[in-house]
């Protein structure tokens, strides 16, 4: 039985499929047993009552060839055995004079079980043939029994008391004498019971042998299906979020034969993977073109943004003096385009990152990034409280430049680029003191966790809003969606900081809930050997 939805795993095709052939099987088998049980049966019951009948016709026969002798007290029926009864009526019913044999079971032909009971000229006779051919009286609940049978030449089932289930007839003579015959109707019991056992056990077998051959043929038949999701497997397994976009894996040819379902879902499947595969390299064209265009524009415009730069200075210096307004606007300039030429440059690392371009590999300290780290954050953000957690110092509150202990170093440090990564702890120091009110706590941690240093920059601010959590790696991601040039934020810092980082094999986190947001930075560390 198939588990219902939301109560459990359900079961797997294969299994279901011999599930449903167990079933069948089954059903067939129940259904045959019981209509072949039924049959035979009553095929059996059938004979039992031909005979009955064609019994009942030769004691009818005999009965009228050979009458009732005469009654004693008549001066008749000097033949009565010893000890018979008188013949006299007890509680309605007649009751026969023991040891006179009825004349039907002295006709040819009776078979051994014969019960033969006559009633007539107010006497009863009533004996049956037992297996060792004697003859034996009945029981007055036996003759009570056969009383009850209508006379109407039918059979109709009866049951003796000590002899079992019979079959019984009763006939009336030509000169209205009872005459009822019945013969036994166990040994076809006992063969239906024989026949039921045969059927039992053969189904157990059919079922047995279904089970075994249909789990063998089920996992033959479907053996290209497990091969299709071991190729959509593979498939999944490419790096296709990261830039890859060739699809190697094809589902084999003998799996793509139109003409059966399953060799229909391998070619479609096939079909679909060259149609993604497709896709993606046209994908990919597009975002290198606009890659390309990124890092050629940011390239382009770093030498005009720095003669603007140049120039605004250069205004600046003059020995002229120059009216407020044109001071002031001046200075705008000069702030817009150190501004732009920030954002600039971000771009093309961007672009350089996306390219694959590699970075400088040299040990780097990150225990000295952080302090460097911290240092700058409290002197940009004074109104914050920033605190440095490093090996064997603890969690202090930062007013100058700590000292790492030196048998620390070795173990924190990582090969990479010491200008990329100094950007990385920049930008997550700059992004807390940002998005956080003063008196934020801020809290610049630095660990060794197996293979890796880990750098977290944890805060008790806010926490980032919901609706930001999902896309907050994206580029131009910001929380002020405003976009607030006050703020001095381009919504590329935590982009470039995860590129950075995934740059040096590591990975960039977010922890976020009201109350505390951690940013994990994991980096291998230079002594794993990566």
């Amino acid at each position: 039985m198939t588990p219902s939805p939301g109560t459990g795993r359900r079961w797997p095709l294969r299994r279901r499929l011999v599930a449903v052939v167990l079933g069948l099987v089954l059903l067939v088998g129940v259904v045959t047993g019981v209509v072949s049980t039924v049959a035979l049966r009553g095929s059996l019951l059938a004979q039992v009552d031909e005979r009955t009948v064609a019994a009942a016709q030769r004691a009818v026969r005999a009965t009228q060839a050979s009458p009732f002798p005469d009654d004693p007290a008549d001066g008749r029926g000097e033949d009565t055995a010893p000890g018979a009864d008188d013949g006299r009526v007890e509680g309605g019913r007649e009751r026969g004079r023991r040891g006179e044999r009825p004349p039907s079971l002295d006709a040819p032909g009776q078979d051994v079980g014969t019960v033969s009971l006559v009633v007539g000229d107010g006497t009863t006779r009533a004996q049956y043939l037992d297996t060792d051919a004697s003859f034996v009286d009945l029981t007055e609940a036996q003759v009570d029994a056969l009383l009850d049978v209508p006379a109407d030449g039918r059979v109709h089932p009866v049951t003796l008391d000590g002899l079992g289930p019979h079959r019984a007839v009763a006939l009336r003579t030509d000169d209205g004498e009872l005459v009822v015959t019945a013969l036994p109707s166990a040994g076809v019991e006992a063969t239906v019971r024989r026949y039921v056992a045969v059927e039992v056990l053969a189904a157990a077998g059919a079922l047995l042998v279904a089970g075994v051959g249909g789990s063998l043929l089920v996992r033959r038949e479907l053996e290209p299906l497990t091969r299709m999701a071991a190729t959509a497997t593979r498939v999944a397994e490419q790096p296709l979020g990261r830039g890859e976009v060739a699809i190697t894996a094809r589902v084999d040819e003998r799996d793509t034969d139109p003409s059966t379902e399953v060799g229909q879902v391998g070619a479609a499947l096939n079909r679909m993977l060259g149609h993604v595969e497709r896709a993606l390299a046209e994908r990919q064209e597009s975002e290198q073109q606009v890659r390309r265009f990124v890092a050629d524009a940011s390239h382009e415009l770093r030498t005009p943004l720095a003669s603007i730069r140049g120039y605004t200075e250069l205004v600046r210096r003059s020995p002229e003096e120059l009216p407020a307004d044109a001071r002031a606007a001046l200075a705008r300039v000069e702030s817009e385009a150190t501004r732009m030429s920030a954002l600039v440059d971000d771009l093309l690392l961007l672009a350089r990152l996306d390219a694959g371009r590699p970075l400088e590999r040299a040990p780097v300290d990150l225990a000295a990034l952080a302090v460097d780290a911290v240092a700058d954050a409290h002197v940009a953000g004074p109104e914050h409280v920033w605190r440095l957690d490093l090996p064997g110092q603890g969690d202090e509150s930062v007013q100058g430049d700590p000292d790492v202990p030196d048998d620390e170093v070795g173990t924190l440090t990582v090969l990479g680029d010491d200008h990329r990564l100094r950007q990385v702890l920049g930008n997550l120091t700059s992004n807390a003191r940002r998005h956080t009110p003063a008196g934020t706590h801020v809290t610049v941690a630095v660990r060794r966790d197996g293979d890796d240093v880990v750098v977290s920059v944890t805060d008790d601010g806010p926490g980032v809003p919901p609706e930001l959590r999902d896309r907050l790696f994206e580029r131009f991601a910001r929380g002020d969606e405003s976009r607030n040039r006050a703020a001095g934020s381009t919504g590329l810092g935590l982009a470039i900081a995860r590129a950075v980082v995934t740059a040096h094999g590591g990975t960039l986190t977010c922890e976020s809930a009201p109350g505390r947001t951690s940013f994990v930075v994991r980096v291998p560390a230079a002594d794993v050997g990566r």
